[in-house]
């Protein structure tokens, strides 16, 4: 990495030129940073699926489309508690995240922000994901709470477990149940089908994102599923992406998806297998874009799934 972004604080893996580096003011940056503005990926990796779960669900109450209420409020929730949890894994993670060469620029490791201050700045998001989940039924903020487990043991998990992505997906893929059970008030089958696949999903695309970083955790000791696939990394992804695929579809069938939900689960398949032909094992710049690259995926399941929906309604 060279001086430059250091000099700036921009942070090593964040998309260039973004807003948050060029037009927010100079003291809120390190916050926008630590929050993960300026690396827009992760929010949205949490919300679709979400998104994918309110699609299915109003596909299962014969709905003419996702609500779209519901829609924008998982949208604010997902960009508040991925800041959240994004501050409380560096919180956590500041003196590893100070060996890694891709993560020591973050702002706690660097210095632009205290950890006093970074734990303020955890509750007022929090808080702001919290109001968000007070707009859902009764069972949806039960549900929503719930989450907040696997969230909270998850930045300690690299210390001890093999995978720790395994404890991510549980985390990523909640917005698989919150999207269902916003229009029934319960989980139901193709609920719990859509949060398997979304948690291999989540698992395939995370083994990605740790491939850039598969030389500085070997030195530190951090551990990640890149490290133990080794040599078998394609083969461990693709196994993963494979998994969601097959949950996804079986989620499909059982909340009665037609034609054009299951050709979004074609073409949402057809790229992640496009993600394991490309992927190469010390090749982190490459992770970086195919691990981005969800992104695109996650919304062409989307755009299936709320499209059977609408054609279905139209139709009936």
């Amino acid at each position: 990495m060279n001086g430059r972004p250091l000099e700036e604080g921009r942070v090593a893996d964040a998309v260039a030129g973004h807003w948050v580096d060029r037009l927010a003011p100079r003291r809120a940056r390190p916050y926008l940073r630590l929050a993960r503005i300026d690396r827009p990926i992760g929010w949205w990796l949490l919300v679709l699926p979400c998104w994918w779960s309110a699609a299915l669900a109003a596909t299962a109450a014969g709905r003419p489309y996702p609500d779209p209420w519901h829609l924008v409020l998982f949208l604010i929730g997902a960009v508040a508690m991925r800041g959240a949890g994004s501050t409380y894994n560096d919180i956590a993670d500041r003196d590893l995240d100070a060996q890694v060469e891709r993560t020591r620029s973050r702002p706690l490791p660097s210095g632009q922000v205290s950890t006093k201050d970074a734990a303020v700045f955890l509750v007022a998001q929090a808080l702001v994901g919290l109001a968000v989940l007070l707009q859902f039924n009764g069972t949806a903020i039960l549900v929503g709470m719930a989450s907040l487990a696997p969230v909270a043991i998850y930045p300690f998990m690299k210390r001890f477990m093999s995978m720790p992505q395994a404890v991510l997906g549980l985390a990523f893929a909640w917005g698989a149940l919150m999207g269902w059970v916003a229009v029934f008030g319960r989980l139901d089958l193709p609920a719990y089908l859509l949060y398997a696949g979304a948690v291999a999903w989540v698992i395939g695309y995370d083994t990605i994102y740790a491939v850039q970083d598969i030389e500085d955790d070997e030195i530190a000791g951090i551990r990640s599923s890149a490290r133990l696939f080794g040599a078998r990394l394609r083969l461990a992804v693709g196994f993963c992406y494979g998994a969601c695929a097959l949950l996804i579809g079986l989620a499909a069938i059982a909340a009665g998806a037609g034609a054009l939900g299951f050709a979004g689960i074609a073409l949402f398949s057809a790229h992640l297998g496009r993600q394991v032909l490309r992927l190469r094992e010390r090749d982190g710049r490459g992770a970086l874009a195919l691990f981005r690259s969800n992104r695109d995926a996650g919304l062409i399941l989307f755009a299936g799934l709320a499209l059977d929906a609408i054609v279905r309604a139209w139709a009936a």
